[in-house]
Protein backbone atom coordinates (compact mmCIF):
# COMPACT_ATOMS: atom_id res chain seq x y z
CA UNK A 1 0.00 0.00 0.00
CA UNK A 2 2.79 2.36 0.90
CA UNK A 3 4.14 1.48 -2.66
CA UNK A 4 1.31 2.47 -3.94
CA UNK A 5 0.58 5.85 -2.49
CA UNK A 6 4.11 7.13 -3.55
CA UNK A 7 3.91 5.66 -6.77
CA UNK A 8 0.64 8.12 -6.77
CA UNK A 9 3.00 10.94 -5.52
CA UNK A 10 5.24 10.76 -8.02
CA UNK A 11 2.90 10.75 -11.01
CA UNK A 12 1.17 13.60 -9.36
CA UNK A 13 4.38 15.67 -8.74
CA UNK A 14 4.98 15.51 -12.86
CA UNK A 15 1.69 16.20 -13.64
CA UNK A 16 1.87 19.38 -11.81
CA UNK A 17 -0.80 19.39 -9.26
CA UNK A 18 -0.36 21.12 -6.14
CA UNK A 19 0.57 19.55 -2.82
CA UNK A 20 -2.46 20.42 -0.99
CA UNK A 21 -4.43 19.11 -3.64
CA UNK A 22 -2.65 15.77 -4.11
CA UNK A 23 -4.49 13.85 -0.97
CA UNK A 24 -8.35 14.05 -2.99
CA UNK A 25 -6.23 13.19 -6.12
CA UNK A 26 -4.92 10.11 -4.19
CA UNK A 27 -7.82 8.80 -2.93
CA UNK A 28 -9.71 9.37 -6.50
CA UNK A 29 -7.18 7.24 -8.29
CA UNK A 30 -7.34 4.40 -5.82
CA UNK A 31 -11.16 4.44 -5.46
CA UNK A 32 -10.93 4.04 -9.59
CA UNK A 33 -8.56 1.37 -9.59
CA UNK A 34 -10.25 -0.65 -7.09
CA UNK A 35 -13.01 -0.72 -9.51
CA UNK A 36 -11.26 -1.18 -12.36
CA UNK A 37 -10.44 -4.51 -10.95
CA UNK A 38 -13.29 -5.50 -9.55
CA UNK A 39 -15.03 -4.98 -12.91
CA UNK A 40 -12.21 -6.92 -14.48
CA UNK A 41 -12.87 -9.69 -12.45
CA UNK A 42 -16.37 -10.33 -12.61
CA UNK A 43 -16.32 -9.76 -16.76
CA UNK A 44 -13.27 -12.56 -16.92
CA UNK A 45 -15.39 -14.77 -14.54
CA UNK A 46 -18.94 -13.75 -16.89
CA UNK A 47 -16.56 -14.74 -19.79
CA UNK A 48 -15.52 -17.85 -18.50
CA UNK A 49 -19.11 -19.65 -17.14
CA UNK A 50 -20.48 -18.75 -20.42
CA UNK A 51 -17.68 -20.43 -22.12
CA UNK A 52 -19.03 -23.54 -19.91
CA UNK A 53 -22.18 -23.26 -21.17
CA UNK A 54 -25.22 -23.20 -19.55
CA UNK A 55 -26.68 -25.62 -16.92
CA UNK A 56 -29.22 -27.48 -18.37
CA UNK A 57 -30.72 -31.65 -17.29
CA UNK A 58 -31.07 -33.42 -19.98
CA UNK A 59 -32.29 -36.98 -21.08
CA UNK A 60 -31.95 -40.13 -23.65
CA UNK A 61 -34.80 -40.55 -26.47
CA UNK A 62 -35.92 -44.19 -25.89
CA UNK A 63 -37.48 -46.77 -28.04
CA UNK A 64 -40.09 -49.07 -26.47
CA UNK A 65 -43.52 -50.62 -25.95
CA UNK A 66 -46.09 -47.93 -24.47
CA UNK A 67 -49.99 -48.62 -23.76
CA UNK A 68 -52.14 -46.52 -25.16
CA UNK A 69 -54.82 -45.29 -22.41
CA UNK A 70 -57.44 -42.94 -21.90
CA UNK A 71 -56.98 -41.39 -18.76
CA UNK A 72 -60.14 -39.74 -16.70
CA UNK A 73 -61.21 -38.84 -13.15
CA UNK A 74 -63.62 -41.91 -11.15
CA UNK A 75 -65.40 -42.77 -8.48
CA UNK A 76 -65.30 -46.21 -6.58
CA UNK A 77 -68.83 -47.93 -6.10
CA UNK A 78 -69.80 -50.27 -4.11
CA UNK A 79 -71.33 -53.77 -6.45
CA UNK A 80 -73.49 -54.17 -3.65
CA UNK A 81 -75.25 -51.80 -1.02
CA UNK A 82 -77.37 -53.27 1.98
CA UNK A 83 -79.79 -51.40 3.87
CA UNK A 84 -80.95 -53.59 6.58
CA UNK A 85 -84.01 -53.26 8.37
CA UNK A 86 -86.60 -55.32 10.92
CA UNK A 87 -88.91 -57.34 9.60
CA UNK A 88 -90.84 -57.25 12.56
CA UNK A 89 -91.57 -55.11 15.92
CA UNK A 90 -89.72 -55.43 19.45
CA UNK A 91 -86.90 -54.51 21.60
CA UNK A 92 -83.75 -54.49 20.34
CA UNK A 93 -82.29 -56.69 22.98
CA UNK A 94 -78.62 -57.10 21.21
CA UNK A 95 -76.43 -55.89 18.66
CA UNK A 96 -73.61 -58.26 17.75
CA UNK A 97 -70.88 -56.10 15.91
CA UNK A 98 -69.19 -52.83 16.51
CA UNK A 99 -69.54 -50.15 13.72
CA UNK A 100 -67.20 -50.43 10.91
CA UNK A 101 -66.96 -53.91 11.46
CA UNK A 102 -66.07 -56.30 8.24
CA UNK A 103 -68.88 -59.36 8.40
CA UNK A 104 -69.21 -62.42 6.55
CA UNK A 105 -72.64 -63.84 4.80
CA UNK A 106 -74.95 -65.07 7.70
CA UNK A 107 -73.00 -63.59 10.67
CA UNK A 108 -75.18 -62.19 13.13
CA UNK A 109 -76.30 -58.51 13.42
CA UNK A 110 -79.18 -58.00 15.65
CA UNK A 111 -81.22 -59.89 18.22
CA UNK A 112 -84.43 -58.63 18.87
CA UNK A 113 -86.61 -59.91 21.50
CA UNK A 114 -88.15 -63.05 20.66
CA UNK A 115 -90.28 -64.04 23.51
CA UNK A 116 -93.54 -63.33 22.38
CA UNK A 117 -92.79 -64.94 18.82
CA UNK A 118 -91.94 -68.33 20.65
CA UNK A 119 -95.49 -67.73 22.95
CA UNK A 120 -97.24 -67.80 19.39
CA UNK A 121 -95.20 -70.50 17.96
CA UNK A 122 -96.27 -72.81 20.92
CA UNK A 123 -99.63 -71.60 20.51
CA UNK A 124 -99.49 -72.77 17.03
CA UNK A 125 -98.29 -75.87 17.63
CA UNK A 126 -100.95 -76.90 20.14
CA UNK A 127 -103.79 -75.92 17.84
CA UNK A 128 -101.80 -78.32 15.26
CA UNK A 129 -102.20 -80.71 17.74
CA UNK A 130 -105.29 -80.51 19.10
CA UNK A 131 -106.85 -80.73 14.92
CA UNK A 132 -104.44 -83.48 14.18
CA UNK A 133 -106.87 -85.06 17.14
CA UNK A 134 -109.83 -84.20 16.17
CA UNK A 135 -108.84 -85.43 12.40
CA UNK A 136 -108.15 -88.95 13.94
CA UNK A 137 -111.37 -89.30 15.79
CA UNK A 138 -113.19 -88.10 12.59
CA UNK A 139 -111.64 -91.02 11.15
CA UNK A 140 -112.65 -93.29 13.83
CA UNK A 141 -116.34 -92.31 13.57
CA UNK A 142 -116.22 -92.59 9.82
CA UNK A 143 -114.84 -96.60 10.06
CA UNK A 144 -117.77 -97.12 12.81
CA UNK A 145 -120.17 -95.61 11.05
CA UNK A 146 -119.28 -97.66 7.41
CA UNK A 147 -119.33 -100.72 9.65
CA UNK A 148 -122.94 -100.06 11.14
CA UNK A 149 -124.01 -98.91 7.40
CA UNK A 150 -122.88 -102.05 5.66
CA UNK A 151 -125.51 -103.65 8.31
CA UNK A 152 -127.96 -102.29 8.03
CA UNK A 153 -127.84 -102.39 4.26
CA UNK A 154 -127.95 -106.07 4.38
CA UNK A 155 -130.33 -106.23 7.08
CA UNK A 156 -132.74 -104.30 5.06
CA UNK A 157 -131.96 -106.48 2.10
CA UNK A 158 -133.24 -109.37 4.31
CA UNK A 159 -136.05 -107.68 5.47
CA UNK A 160 -137.23 -106.74 1.80
CA UNK A 161 -137.24 -110.39 0.89
CA UNK A 162 -139.60 -111.68 4.05
CA UNK A 163 -141.95 -108.47 3.14
CA UNK A 164 -142.04 -109.93 -0.72
CA UNK A 165 -142.73 -113.41 1.42
CA UNK A 166 -145.45 -111.98 3.64
CA UNK A 167 -143.54 -113.33 6.56
CA UNK A 168 -143.38 -109.58 8.24
CA UNK A 169 -145.06 -106.58 7.62
CA UNK A 170 -144.29 -103.27 5.55
CA UNK A 171 -144.13 -101.31 8.23
CA UNK A 172 -140.82 -103.40 10.41
CA UNK A 173 -139.36 -103.33 6.01
CA UNK A 174 -139.75 -99.42 6.43
CA UNK A 175 -137.84 -99.02 9.94
CA UNK A 176 -134.93 -101.21 8.97
CA UNK A 177 -134.57 -99.21 5.49
CA UNK A 178 -134.68 -95.95 7.23
CA UNK A 179 -132.18 -97.37 9.52
CA UNK A 180 -129.81 -97.94 6.96
CA UNK A 181 -130.48 -94.11 4.74
CA UNK A 182 -129.70 -93.10 8.68
CA UNK A 183 -126.17 -94.52 8.56
CA UNK A 184 -125.49 -93.67 5.43
CA UNK A 185 -126.32 -90.01 6.20
CA UNK A 186 -123.80 -90.67 8.83
CA UNK A 187 -121.00 -91.77 6.61
CA UNK A 188 -121.58 -88.78 4.81
CA UNK A 189 -121.34 -86.79 7.23
CA UNK A 190 -118.34 -88.21 8.90
CA UNK A 191 -116.29 -88.07 5.63
CA UNK A 192 -116.80 -84.15 5.95
CA UNK A 193 -116.20 -83.83 9.60
CA UNK A 194 -112.40 -85.49 8.19
CA UNK A 195 -112.04 -82.93 5.36
CA UNK A 196 -112.88 -80.02 7.71
CA UNK A 197 -110.11 -81.64 10.72
CA UNK A 198 -107.54 -81.94 7.81
CA UNK A 199 -108.47 -78.17 6.60
CA UNK A 200 -108.89 -77.18 9.89
CA UNK A 201 -104.87 -79.10 10.60
CA UNK A 202 -103.83 -77.46 7.06
CA UNK A 203 -104.37 -73.68 8.11
CA UNK A 204 -102.60 -74.48 11.65
CA UNK A 205 -99.70 -76.27 9.99
CA UNK A 206 -99.43 -72.62 8.02
CA UNK A 207 -99.85 -70.68 11.17
CA UNK A 208 -97.02 -72.59 12.86
CA UNK A 209 -95.23 -72.20 9.71
CA UNK A 210 -95.51 -68.22 10.32
CA UNK A 211 -94.96 -67.71 13.30
CA UNK A 212 -91.82 -70.16 13.13
CA UNK A 213 -91.11 -67.50 9.86
CA UNK A 214 -91.62 -64.73 12.50
CA UNK A 215 -89.60 -66.03 14.77
CA UNK A 216 -86.96 -66.45 12.90
CA UNK A 217 -86.82 -62.35 12.06
CA UNK A 218 -85.85 -62.24 15.78
CA UNK A 219 -82.28 -62.82 14.54
CA UNK A 220 -81.25 -60.16 11.35
CA UNK A 221 -77.84 -62.09 9.87
CA UNK A 222 -75.56 -60.23 7.27
CA UNK A 223 -77.03 -61.13 3.86
CA UNK A 224 -73.18 -60.36 2.16
CA UNK A 225 -70.12 -59.61 2.81
CA UNK A 226 -68.99 -56.50 3.54
CA UNK A 227 -68.08 -53.52 6.17
CA UNK A 228 -70.97 -52.01 8.03
CA UNK A 229 -71.87 -48.65 8.52
CA UNK A 230 -73.20 -45.82 11.09
CA UNK A 231 -75.26 -48.03 13.31
CA UNK A 232 -78.67 -46.14 13.20
CA UNK A 233 -80.70 -47.72 16.28
CA UNK A 234 -78.90 -48.49 19.41
CA UNK A 235 -79.07 -51.75 21.96
CA UNK A 236 -82.71 -51.30 23.94
CA UNK A 237 -84.52 -49.41 21.80
CA UNK A 238 -87.96 -50.73 19.84
CA UNK A 239 -87.73 -50.83 16.89
CA UNK A 240 -90.70 -51.31 13.93
CA UNK A 241 -91.34 -53.62 10.96
CA UNK A 242 -89.58 -52.41 7.84
CA UNK A 243 -89.22 -48.61 9.51
CA UNK A 244 -86.04 -47.22 9.47
CA UNK A 245 -82.31 -48.87 8.30
CA UNK A 246 -80.17 -50.11 11.23
CA UNK A 247 -77.27 -50.44 9.41
CA UNK A 248 -75.83 -50.42 5.93
CA UNK A 249 -73.40 -52.69 4.40
CA UNK A 250 -71.21 -51.94 1.60
CA UNK A 251 -69.74 -54.92 -0.39
CA UNK A 252 -66.26 -53.85 -0.75
CA UNK A 253 -64.47 -57.00 -2.53
CA UNK A 254 -65.02 -56.83 -5.67
CA UNK A 255 -66.36 -53.33 -6.15
CA UNK A 256 -66.70 -51.27 -9.40
CA UNK A 257 -64.80 -47.88 -10.19
CA UNK A 258 -67.58 -46.36 -12.31
CA UNK A 259 -66.09 -43.41 -15.06
CA UNK A 260 -67.03 -41.80 -17.91
CA UNK A 261 -65.15 -41.41 -21.40
CA UNK A 262 -66.09 -38.82 -24.34
CA UNK A 263 -68.32 -40.23 -26.83
CA UNK A 264 -65.72 -39.73 -29.56
CA UNK A 265 -63.98 -42.99 -28.06
CA UNK A 266 -67.30 -44.96 -27.84
CA UNK A 267 -66.00 -46.72 -30.96
CA UNK A 268 -62.14 -47.16 -29.95
CA UNK A 269 -63.75 -48.70 -26.41
CA UNK A 270 -65.64 -51.15 -28.51
CA UNK A 271 -63.29 -52.10 -31.57
CA UNK A 272 -61.35 -53.03 -28.95
CA UNK A 273 -63.09 -54.84 -26.37
CA UNK A 274 -64.21 -56.91 -29.62
CA UNK A 275 -60.96 -58.27 -29.23
CA UNK A 276 -60.77 -59.02 -25.69
CA UNK A 277 -61.04 -57.79 -21.95
CA UNK A 278 -59.93 -54.29 -21.67
CA UNK A 279 -57.97 -53.49 -18.84
CA UNK A 280 -58.20 -50.49 -16.00
CA UNK A 281 -56.05 -49.23 -13.75
CA UNK A 282 -57.33 -47.03 -10.60
CA UNK A 283 -55.05 -45.16 -8.21
CA UNK A 284 -56.06 -42.76 -5.21
CA UNK A 285 -55.73 -39.18 -5.98
CA UNK A 286 -53.06 -38.69 -3.39
CA UNK A 287 -51.01 -42.12 -3.79
CA UNK A 288 -50.43 -42.67 -7.60
CA UNK A 289 -48.11 -45.80 -6.71
CA UNK A 290 -51.01 -47.17 -4.59
CA UNK A 291 -52.70 -48.64 -8.37
CA UNK A 292 -54.79 -51.65 -8.89
CA UNK A 293 -55.69 -53.11 -11.95
CA UNK A 294 -59.01 -54.17 -13.08
CA UNK A 295 -61.11 -55.25 -16.33
CA UNK A 296 -63.56 -53.75 -17.88
CA UNK A 297 -66.85 -55.01 -17.11
CA UNK A 298 -70.21 -52.44 -18.60
CA UNK A 299 -70.55 -49.63 -21.03
CA UNK A 300 -74.03 -47.83 -20.82
CA UNK A 301 -76.59 -48.20 -22.97
CA UNK A 302 -76.93 -44.53 -24.35
CA UNK A 303 -74.52 -41.19 -24.24
CA UNK A 304 -75.36 -38.43 -21.74
CA UNK A 305 -76.80 -35.46 -23.84
CA UNK A 306 -75.70 -33.18 -21.74
CA UNK A 307 -72.15 -33.80 -21.15
CA UNK A 308 -71.41 -35.61 -24.43
CA UNK A 309 -69.60 -38.40 -22.04
CA UNK A 310 -71.04 -41.97 -21.93
CA UNK A 311 -70.95 -43.90 -18.34
CA UNK A 312 -68.23 -47.01 -17.72
CA UNK A 313 -67.36 -49.24 -15.01
CA UNK A 314 -64.53 -51.54 -14.26
CA UNK A 315 -64.47 -54.48 -11.90
CA UNK A 316 -61.89 -54.72 -9.52
CA UNK A 317 -61.08 -57.67 -7.11
CA UNK A 318 -59.57 -55.03 -4.15
CA UNK A 319 -57.76 -57.59 -2.56
CA UNK A 320 -56.07 -55.11 -0.25
CA UNK A 321 -58.97 -52.95 0.33
CA UNK A 322 -57.61 -49.64 -1.32
CA UNK A 323 -60.59 -48.62 -3.16
CA UNK A 324 -63.34 -47.13 -0.77
CA UNK A 325 -66.98 -46.27 -1.48
CA UNK A 326 -67.43 -42.77 -2.83
CA UNK A 327 -63.54 -42.21 -3.08
CA UNK A 328 -62.05 -40.42 -6.48
CA UNK A 329 -59.41 -41.81 -8.45
CA UNK A 330 -57.44 -41.39 -11.19
CA UNK A 331 -58.75 -44.10 -13.88
CA UNK A 332 -56.84 -45.46 -17.03
CA UNK A 333 -58.58 -47.71 -19.31
CA UNK A 334 -55.48 -49.28 -21.61
CA UNK A 335 -56.84 -49.99 -25.00
CA UNK A 336 -53.65 -51.33 -26.70
CA UNK A 337 -49.72 -51.07 -26.48
CA UNK A 338 -47.73 -49.46 -29.24
CA UNK A 339 -44.77 -51.10 -30.28
CA UNK A 340 -41.24 -49.31 -31.26
CA UNK A 341 -42.36 -46.25 -30.14
CA UNK A 342 -40.26 -43.06 -29.43
CA UNK A 343 -40.30 -41.85 -26.15
CA UNK A 344 -39.35 -38.47 -24.40
CA UNK A 345 -40.12 -37.20 -21.04
CA UNK A 346 -43.35 -35.03 -20.95
CA UNK A 347 -40.93 -32.06 -18.89
CA UNK A 348 -38.97 -31.97 -22.29
CA UNK A 349 -41.99 -31.12 -24.83
CA UNK A 350 -41.95 -27.54 -24.89
CA UNK A 351 -44.96 -24.99 -26.48
CA UNK A 352 -44.20 -22.40 -28.87
CA UNK A 353 -45.57 -19.99 -31.40
CA UNK A 354 -44.94 -22.55 -33.95
CA UNK A 355 -46.33 -25.38 -32.22
CA UNK A 356 -44.51 -28.06 -29.61
CA UNK A 357 -40.69 -28.53 -29.53
CA UNK A 358 -37.96 -29.96 -27.77
CA UNK A 359 -33.92 -28.70 -27.63
CA UNK A 360 -31.27 -31.52 -28.63
CA UNK A 361 -28.39 -31.41 -27.46
CA UNK A 362 -26.12 -32.02 -30.10
CA UNK A 363 -22.08 -33.63 -29.74
CA UNK A 364 -20.73 -30.23 -29.74
CA UNK A 365 -22.89 -29.78 -26.43
CA UNK A 366 -24.44 -27.07 -28.50
CA UNK A 367 -28.85 -27.31 -28.82
CA UNK A 368 -30.72 -27.03 -31.60
CA UNK A 369 -34.81 -26.55 -31.50
CA UNK A 370 -36.36 -29.35 -33.19
CA UNK A 371 -40.18 -28.97 -33.83
CA UNK A 372 -41.91 -32.24 -32.75
CA UNK A 373 -45.62 -33.53 -33.33
CA UNK A 374 -46.67 -35.80 -29.89
CA UNK A 375 -48.50 -38.45 -29.48
CA UNK A 376 -50.55 -40.24 -26.48
CA UNK A 377 -49.43 -39.37 -23.33
CA UNK A 378 -48.72 -42.00 -20.35
CA UNK A 379 -47.79 -40.75 -16.75
CA UNK A 380 -44.57 -38.85 -16.82
CA UNK A 381 -43.77 -39.94 -20.29
CA UNK A 382 -44.93 -38.58 -23.93
CA UNK A 383 -44.58 -40.60 -27.65
CA UNK A 384 -43.29 -38.26 -29.75
CA UNK A 385 -44.76 -39.12 -33.71
CA UNK A 386 -42.37 -37.33 -35.46
CA UNK A 387 -39.38 -34.98 -34.92
CA UNK A 388 -36.95 -37.42 -33.29
CA UNK A 389 -34.96 -40.92 -33.21
CA UNK A 390 -34.04 -43.08 -30.33
CA UNK A 391 -31.10 -41.99 -28.83
CA UNK A 392 -31.25 -38.62 -29.40
CA UNK A 393 -30.69 -36.60 -25.92
CA UNK A 394 -32.94 -34.47 -25.15
CA UNK A 395 -33.22 -31.30 -22.70
CA UNK A 396 -35.94 -31.71 -19.96
CA UNK A 397 -34.94 -28.53 -17.39
CA UNK A 398 -33.32 -25.13 -18.37
CA UNK A 399 -35.40 -24.47 -21.71
CA UNK A 400 -35.75 -21.04 -21.12
CA UNK A 401 -32.45 -19.70 -20.71
CA UNK A 402 -31.91 -21.90 -24.07
CA UNK A 403 -31.45 -20.51 -27.72
CA UNK A 404 -30.66 -22.45 -30.64
CA UNK A 405 -26.82 -22.77 -31.30
CA UNK A 406 -26.48 -22.07 -27.13
CA UNK A 407 -23.64 -24.32 -25.69
CA UNK A 408 -24.72 -26.13 -22.94
CA UNK A 409 -23.31 -27.96 -19.82
CA UNK A 410 -25.30 -31.17 -18.53
CA UNK A 411 -26.19 -30.89 -14.70
CA UNK A 412 -24.96 -33.99 -12.45
CA UNK A 413 -27.78 -36.38 -12.09
CA UNK A 414 -29.44 -36.20 -15.61
CA UNK A 415 -30.81 -39.12 -16.63
CA UNK A 416 -29.36 -39.56 -19.78
CA UNK A 417 -30.23 -43.55 -20.20
CA UNK A 418 -34.04 -43.07 -19.57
Amino acid sequence: MAILSHTLVVSLEKHGVASSARPLACLALLASSFLFSACSGKTARAVEKRSEGLPVTVAAVVQKTMPVNIQVIGNVEAITTIAVKALIGGELTRVHFQEGDFVKKNDVLFTIDPRPLETQVSQAEANLARDGAQLEQAQANLARDIAQERYSRAQAARYSQLVKEGVISREQYDLVDSSAVAQAAAVRADRAAIESARASAKADKAALDNAKIQLGYTTICSPIDGRTGNLMVKQGNIVKASDIDLVTINQLQPIYVTFSVPESQLLAVKRYMAEGKLSVVASPEDSAADQETGVLTFVDNNVDMTTGTIKLKGTFTNSDRKLWPGQFVRVALRLFSETNAIVVPTRAVQTGQDGQFVFVVKPDMSVELRPVTPGVRVDQETVIQKGLAAGETVVTEGQLRLAPGAKVRILKGSDEKT
